[in-house]
Parts: structure tokens; sequence; C-alpha cells
């Protein structure tokens, strides 16, 4: 591995390698996908650069890696970026979704194709007439969701109409949770993904989908307590939630006539009743800045939303406030373990409801050193083949490793990985902004996850 302070801040300086790769990110969710990119390089003749702005850690990813160097830039600063742009072949853009952009079109510019794993930007799709002109690939939405939910979507509906089917019906459910092994807490959950996004769920506008041929919406405080009960082979029973606008999944997945499409997160039974205690207090709201917060505690935190009584005790009145029963112990359980009426300070100032929830939740949700997390992911699809009513459900679930590849990392990474080198390899025609819906992109990414233990196991039902 180059590692001299010139190798550092300067582009490549060797011109041998084939073709050079550039991996923007070298975050939790790059370990697999930056892993995978290193082992390969020798046999395809590529370069990989990892660059972020904690040079330490984007070493830790290249580290026993003749192929490959880090390198400590500001992806957002132009100027910081474009050399290492420039002497790319392909790009990676693994910052968060809302910094994509740019480097998506810088790239366009500069005649480089690029990857993200987010999902698709109005601005990014407003690139595409460019990016056909320039004759780049800008591919988009290939993580795990969104990613391996389109592909394995996309792989058993084309094979359904191709037998002749009619789909009817299709839903779809992920989840990003803790391994059986590393469960030992009542809410059976622990973040294993972005936290602030865990917390924020379901907000942004009502969630929209359409079932039996009517469209429905369910507005944010009603979220958590529309769930459907989910059963995975081998791991048990699970819940989901909708999220998101599922009617926009029509066209995408060419299901313009479907009479019911639904998409939802994955949560162990239990979890969205405790969770819709705190949307109905109103504690997941990350609008406004609470007063004092730097000198609160737990106890004030919750007592804050709660009426005043000079007699009652905060228990008391949290349980008459949300209709907590006598024989929903459960739930008390569930509030008690995080630590909700301790008096623990919460430690930072300045802060919204959302932001000092998720300080909270993060000292007992936060994952120990030797836990696993685990991603499950479930389709099921409703169609009539000659004459006759089936129903077919698929379903994956992968194991993480340890806490550098994680499942996320996996499920996420290795996809990008696999579209990185069929891109260098000129596997796929299609040009412009594009999703992996498409056979000649989802078909040899799947077959390769399937080599890497990420795969579907499908339950026919007539």
């Amino acid at each position: 591995m180059l590692n001299t302070a010139d190798d550092i801040r300067s582009p490549l300086k060797t011109a041998h390698f084939m073709k050079r790769i550039l991996v923007i990110g070298a975050g939790r969710s790059a370990s697999s996908l930056i892993k995978y990119l290193l082992e390969n390089a020798p046999q395809f003749d590529w370069w990989v650069t990892v660059g972020d702005m904690d040079l330490t850690l984007a070493q830790s990813k290249v580290m026993g890696f003749e192929r490959g160097r880090a390198v400590m830039f500001n992806g957002l600063d132009e100027n910081a970026r474009l050399p290492y742009l420039q002497e790319a072949d392909l790009v990676i853009s693994m910052l968060p979704a809302s910094f994509h952009a740019p480097i998506v079109k810088a790239c366009i510019q500069m005649k480089k194709s690029v990857i993200t794993p987010s999902y698709l930007s109005d601005e990014i799709k407003a690139m595409h007439l460019e990016a056909v002109q320039q004759g780049v690939l800008v591919l988009n939405e290939l993580g795990v969701d969104p990613g391996i939910d389109h592909m394995s979507a996309m792989e058993i509906i084309d094979r359904l109409k191709e037998s002749g089917a009619e789909i009817t019906g299709f839903e779809s459910f992920t989840g990003g949770l803790v391994a059986p092994e590393s469960d030992n807490n009542p809410w059976n959950y622990k973040f294993t993904w972005n936290p602030r996004n865990v917390v924020l769920a379901g907000q942004g506008g009502a969630v929209k989908f359409i079932q039996e041929g009517t469209y429905k919406y369910i507005p944010y405080h009603k979220v958590f307590r529309r769930t459907e009960i989910i059963t995975i082979p081998e791991y048990g029973r699970f819940e989901g939630y909708a999220n998101r606008d599922s009617l926009k999944y029509r066209s995408i997945y060419g299901l313009e006539a479907i009479r019911t499409l639904y998409r939802g997160t994955l949560r162990r039974v239990g979890f969205c009743k405790a969770w819709d205690l705190f949307v109905q207090l109103g504690v997941t709201d990350d609008s406004y800045v609470m007063e004092n917060t730097e000198t609160m505690t737990h106890r004030q935190f919750f007592n804050s939303f709660l009426a005043y009584s000079p007699k009652d005790s905060v228990e008391t009145k949290l349980k008459y406030y949300l209709n907590i029963h006598q024989d929903d112990g459960d739930l008390m359980e569930k509030l008690e373990y995080l630590g909700v009426f301790d008096n623990t300070p919460i430690g930072i100032k300045n802060a919204t409801p959302a932001q000092i929830l998720q300080r909270i939740l993060e000292k007992k949700w936060s994952l120990e050193p030797n836990d696993k997390d685990m991603t499950v992911m479930f389709h099921k699809f409703n169609y009539q083949l000659g004459g006759d009513q089936r129903e077919l459900h698929a379903h994956m679930v992968v194991m993480g490793e340890d806490q550098t590849y994680t499942s996320m990392a996996k499920t996420v990474g290795l996809p990008l990985g696999i579209a990185a080198k069929h891109m260098l390899q000129g596997t796929f025609s299609a040009t412009g902004v594009q999703l992996p819906i498409q056979k000649e992109i989802y078909q040899p990414i799947l077959s390769e996850l399937a080599h890497h233990g990420i795969s579907f196991q499908e339950r026919l039902f007539t």
C-alpha cells in the first residue's frame, strides 16, 4: 500500500494500472465494498483509492492490501476532490444521500460513470439526458433497501410475467435488526444503522400505498399502530409497518395495474406498539429546540411532555396520558429498561426532542463489541396463473460477521462492488441515470451475491 505523505495528498502517479476506482467515504457501510474491491483488484488489474476526511479510518479499510491507498479529502470540496475524480475510471459515492448530486454532476461532465447506494433524488434524475449524451452510467439505489429489494423483486416479477402470470399484489419488507444471539433486551432491537433515521422513521408526510384497488394513507401518528405480522421460517415472527410512498413503485416495477402494493420496515413483534408511545408523547419531534437541555435529566425530559401534578409521579402521569393499562407490563418494562424515569443527565445542549431521545436510546441500544446484526427481507406476491390464485413468499436473512463486516455493510457494499466490476468490464449497455431493475444489471449481481450467501428462499402457496 502506498502510504507516503506525497501519496496521501496527491493524485496517483503510477499509470500502469488498467482501471482505477475511487470510493468516496470510508464509513461503516463501505467496509465490505472496499474489501471486495481490494480482494479482486489483482485479478482484474484495478487500483482502488479510498478517500475520506478521516485519514485513519480510510487507512484502516485498505490496510494489508497492495492495490489500494487511503487519501484524505473533503468530498464536498470541489477543488479537493477534482484530482481524484480526474484520475478515476469509476467513482462510488458512499457519502450521505444529500451529498451525491454535486459529485454525480462532476463525474458526468468528466465522462466518468458513478454508483451510489441511495434513493434517486430529483436533482440526480434531472441529469439523465446529460449522462446519456456523455455516454456514462449513473447507477443509483444499489444497496440493500433500496437495492437488493429492487433486484430480487424484479427477478421474480420478470419470471412470473414470462410464465404468463398476472401479478395482483406485491408486498415487500426489510429490517436491520440485531442477530438472535445478541438479542438481549426487551425491545428485541439495537441500532445497526443510522440511529437518527430510526428516531425519525415514518415522518415527512403520510404513508401511501394501494390495497385491493383502494388508495390508502396513514398519517404519522398512526403508522406504528397499523402493522402486519410476518413469519420467516427458522427466525420466527416479525411485524412490519408501512414506509414512504409505495405508489411510485408501480411504474418502476412495471406493475401499473396491480391492486395491492405495499412497502414496509420489519421489527420484532411488540416493538411498534412500544415505539408508538414515543410518537404519541411527542418526543420524536425534530422541529424545535428545547430549553435547558444541558441540565435536564431523562426523567425531567419525559415529564416536560406531561401535565403538571403536585401529587402524581411521572410514571403515573405517563400511564394515564398514554392509556397504559395494568396488564401492559411489557410496555413499562421496555420504558424502564431505557431508563426514561432515571435521573441520569442527558448531556447535550440546545437539542430537539428527537435528538434527546436518540441520546437516551444510544445508551441502551448500541451494539456491544461482540454483538452481531441481522438483515431480513421479505417479499409476498399474489398472482393468477392458468385460472389459479397463487401466493409466493421469498425471504433473505443475512448475518453480520463482526462490528466491521456487519450484515448491513455486506448487503449494502457487495452489490455496489459487483456492479463496479461489471461496469468496468462493459457488461452493462445502459447509459444515463438508472436503477438496477434491468435484467442485464440485476441478473449478474444477484448471481454473484448468492455465492456470498446473500440469496432468497422461496415458498409457493396454491
